[in-house]
């Protein structure tokens, strides 16, 4: 599959250094920050460094070192903000909305760590 990446759109201007954020941890492979619209107490926004449009784009084309690097930045994240359960945390949710359908606001992959209050259910069923 081709992916078009668009260069302007928030996040590179962000990785470019022309928007500020509020960063919570920067890896050589990811950058998270908090959201400026958040929908949780915690609502951290994680992202590669590179020009990936979203996860199948990411998971199919970034590097294992990538990958493994943007995967423990997420990880770190939910150690960070006190949401993983294993570090005393409730829990969180990761989110990554993909194309149209997904409601993908920004054509650059990222990933939504939300926590710090019960979140409810995922979606409504389809019947």
């Amino acid at each position: 599959m081709v992916y078009s990446y668009d260069d302007t759109n928030i996040f590179a201007r962000i990785l470019r250094g022309e928007i500020p954020n509020k960063t919570v941890l920067e890896t050589e492979h990811a950058l998270a920050f908090h959201d400026i619209g958040p929908q949780a107490p915690v609502h951290v926004l994680v992202i590669p460094k590179g020009p990936y449009v979203n996860f199948d784009h990411f998971a199919a084309e970034a590097s294992a070192e990538e990958i493994a690097d943007f995967t423990r930045a997420a990880g770190e994240v939910c150690r960070i903000m006190g949401v993983g359960p294993g570090e005393g945390g409730q829990g969180y949710r990761a989110i990554s909305n993909a194309g149209a359908h997904g409601v993908q606001e920004v054509p650059h992959y990222h990933l939504h760590i939300l926590g710090g209050r019960v979140l409810g259910g995922m979606l409504k069923r389809a019947d």
